[in-house]
């Protein structure tokens, strides 16, 4: 019989517990998903995932370009307009959103 390797704790220098910090929002899968390869503007954005609240959105918004996985360029003119893009790390992500889309086509209920 093959003696099982130990399951080793998932501390802070776990790559697994680091990629869920990152992705692991509730709105962020999705938002990165909406955005894929378009430029595009927060109000599109808004209306492209309709259960998602203001604050929720702004909130994702933020912590993914603090995380270098979307870009945000703001223009001077009024009203404001914001456009969001992916970056090439959040482009990586798209891979593995595709998967549990697949995952998901696979399994529904």
């Amino acid at each position: 019989m093959k003696k099982r390797e130990p399951i080793l704790p998932c501390d802070d220098s776990c790559s697994l517990k680091a990629s869920l910090k990152i992705l692991g929002g509730k709105w962020t899968l999705m938002i990165i998903f909406k955005i894929n390869d378009n430029v595009i503007r927060y109000g599109e954005l808004k209306r492209a995932i309709p259960s998602i609240s203001e604050k929720m959105l702004i909130q994702e918004l933020k912590m993914l370009v603090e995380n270098k996985l979307v870009s945000k360029k703001a223009f001077s003119e009024i009203p404001p307009k914001v456009e969001y893009k992916l970056t090439d790390l959040g482009r990586k992500t798209l891979p593995i959103i595709n998967k549990l889309i697949e995952f998901g086509l696979e399994n529904l209920v």
